[in-house]
């Protein structure tokens, strides 16, 4: 199971929300890139970046700052936030973005989803964000009518490489990763299915690993690492172990 630390940008900083909310971000850093060679340095392969100015706008908003991660990150870089367009993801991977989040077009636009995701095999997620089991869109300001499970069937057998699967709930809070809803979810499919929002420490990492059977394919974790909750060493080695 990989375990992907997170750094979310918001004018250029790395932070983090509580639930999605813009108003409530606490900031870890101005340097996006250092926080990334820190977590290379304790052994991370993988890392999870979003562009959340980007996720309310609808195009890039800190391409400097992820670029600059690009260029120093040695492993493989999954970005999230505001990609909506063929230039978008084109653009991306021609950068060296390992894998594409999408999410508010997975919603509004399922064919252009499934079109990238047979034109790039292996390189588009598919977030399916929850609030009380409904489908988040625009940056979690927009909640809608369809359930998580309902969006995430529609794009079985379309090549999308995971399912991001986020309880906004819970994003941000150290109140524990929503695991019965993680699994429960990636039961009901047949794609992979990545956890996020409350990790607060290894037990987390521990339980989450224990369905990898269950298709679990990693989780993303931020803020218990920030706030020294969670060794991102100790959680790789556990997840390694899946």
């Amino acid at each position: 199971m990989i375990v992907f630390p997170a750094i979310d940008l918001k004018n250029g900083e790395v932070v983090r929300l509580a639930e999605g909310d813009m108003a409530r971000a606490t900031v870890y850093g101005d340097n996006p890139a250092a926080q990334a060679m820190l977590f290379a340095a304790a052994g991370s392969q993988h890392l999870h970046v979003v562009d959340l100015d980007g996720s309310f706008a609808g195009r890039a908003e800190n391409r400097a700052a992820v670029e600059a991660i690009l260029a120093e990150f040695p492993g493989h870089v999954q970005l999230g936030g505001g990609i909506r367009t063929r230039e978008a993801v084109e653009g991306w991977f021609d950068l060296g973005v390992a894998r594409l989040v999408m999410g508010s077009a997975a919603l509004k636009d399922p064919q252009f989803v499934k079109d990238m995701a047979r034109e790039f095999p292996g390189g588009i997620v598919v977030a399916v964000d929850a609030r009380d089991g409904m489908v988040a869109t625009e940056g979690w300001a927009e909640v809608s009518d369809v359930p998580v499970v309902d969006l995430a069937r529609r794009f079985e057998d379309a090549g999308v490489a995971s399912l991001l699967f986020t309880d906004i709930g819970r994003d941000g809070l150290l109140k524990g990763c929503n695991i019965d809803a993680t699994v429960e979810l990636a039961r009901s499919v047949d794609i992979p299915v990545i956890a996020s929002g409350g990790v607060k420490g290894l037990d987390d990492i521990h339980i989450l690993s224990l369905h990898a059977k269950d298709g679990i394919e990693g989780v993303i974790t931020g803020r218990a690492l920030y706030e020294g909750k969670l060794d991102l060493a100790a959680a790789i080695a556990m997840g390694a172990r899946a």
